[in-house]
């Protein structure tokens, strides 16, 4: 174990995998932020503390585009970054080279920021679109060689 924990495949994985953790964390104070920026509160007890009478604080609970926008940034965060944190586990166990692995942790995170970037602005598509496919397929490569070092496919 301490081997895999020395190993440089293992320090670069932790490395990237804290960025995008850190990342995506970074995703639920930006939907407060937009939540109290446009007076859009989900909760009742949310809206008693930005709002005077029952009227205003009614008035406060509702949707708002912006603020969903970031939700489903955020929800994207964790339909990829939760599988690439286990795939990617899987992956350094299979001893990869140091390049390619560094390539595919690099990848990942390049494309996950940006993706994040082109959702919350937004930017045209098919940017998020791309930066979405080719996060995937990193994931989807490194899965590829676990199965392939441990299936021997």
């Amino acid at each position: 174990m301490s081997e895999l924990i020395q190993s440089d495949v293992f320090l670069a994985y932790s490395t990237y995998a804290c960025i995008v953790l850190v990342k995506m964390m970074l995703m639920s104070p930006l939907t407060a932020y937009f939540r109290v920026t446009r007076g859009a509160f989900a909760n009742p007890e949310d809206a008693r503390h930005h709002g005077g009478d029952e009227e205003a604080r009614k008035k406060l609970l509702k949707t708002d585009p912006d603020v969903e926008r970031v939700r489903r940034c955020h929800r994207n965060d964790l339909e990829n970054i939760v599988p690439f944190i286990g795939i990617g586990l899987l992956y350094t166990l299979t001893e990869p080279d140091l390049t390619t692995a560094l390539l595919h942790f690099r990848i990942f995170v390049g494309s996950r920021i940006f993706h994040s970037i082109a959702y919350v602005l937004p930017l045209p598509q098919p940017s998020r679109g791309l930066s979405w496919m080719l996060g995937f397929g990193v994931t989807f490569s490194m899965a590829y060689r676990v199965l392939k070092a441990g299936l021997y496919l």
